[in-house]
């Protein structure tokens, strides 16, 4: 007999379970509990991480990631919400805000999943796979109300990584390439750090201590970025230049960075795009 690799654990696998803040929010709570117990979806997870960290070495892209990332854009688009900014999905189509978090959740989550065919045009991959299983989980729904949140969540996700389409056209797409980029913070480096891969990218963010989204002052959002050395800058340009700019949404956002220094913190730069 051949030697095996590890095997993947069907019960830590059946353990992978998504945490974000529902609400009143019916629609996004069946959606919710669908991914939570949909064994597939968290296969696929635990594969494309493999390919992401152990074949290219990478920072983590499995489920820990989406977490984040879905927290980040919920975090996002409540704010939008209480600051009276209309979202793409209630203005073209006549759909609610909590069809909007549907879609922001599940292009949130969804976004990485043709990562377990191949990094390059992943973001192409991940569209006809995130296709059939948007079709089962939002069977609930009435066709239209399906078809247009299926729609949107596809857009999201050709739509958040600067390889793909470009600029994103809706206020949720531009959500998720932002959520997408708010995972940078120090603990998400320990992979490429553990496993040699120290380049300018994991030694920015291995620099950056926390990262908040918070009700802005000039503009409706504030990105807030701590940092324990200028190294992390690195990090949060790329996001401005590469995220922010493409969003559509910097007229929303306002992006600072504080360096942290002898237990104090200082403003270092402001981004007005």
């Amino acid at each position: 007999m051949r030697n095996q690799g590890k095997k993947i654990d069907e019960v830590a696998t059946s353990q992978i379970k998504i945490s974000v803040p529902v609400g009143a929010n019916k629609l996004l709570g069946n959606v919710l509990e669908q991914i939570n117990s949909n064994r597939e979806i968290k296969t696929l997870w635990k594969i494309l991480n493999i390919n992401a960290i152990e074949r290219l070495g990478y920072t983590d892209h499995g489920p820990t990631h989406f977490n984040i990332v879905a927290n980040y854009g919920l975090q996002i688009a409540r704010i939008f919400e209480k600051k009276g900014i209309k979202m793409s999905v209630v203005s073209d189509f006549g759909l609610t805000y909590d069809h909007a978090e549907v879609i922001i959740f599940l292009a949130c989550i969804m976004h990485d999943f043709g990562m377990s065919i191949h990094r390059v045009n992943h973001e192409q991959f991940s569209l006809f796979i995130a296709r059939d299983y948007l079709k089962e989980i939002l069977s609930f729904l009435p066709v239209e109300e399906k078809m247009v949140v299926m729609s949107e969540t596809l857009h999201a996700i050709i739509s958040h990584s600067h390889g793909s389409a470009g600029a994103t056209s809706t206020i949720e797409g531009g959500i998720v390439r932002i959520a997408d980029a708010l995972d940078m913070s120090k603990g998400r480096s320990r992979i490429p750090y553990r496993m040699g891969n120290v380049d300018i990218h994991s030694v920015s963010a291995n620099a950056i201590e926390s990262v908040e989204v918070l009700p802005g002052h000039e503009r409706a959002v504030e990105i807030r970025v701590t940092m324990t050395t200028e190294a992390g800058i690195f990090q949060l340009d790329d996001f401005v230049e590469e995220k922010l700019a493409a969003s559509k949404l910097q007229k929303y956002v306002e992006v600072r960075s504080y360096l942290r220094e002898h237990g104090r913190e200082r403003l270092y730069k402001e981004y007005n795009l």
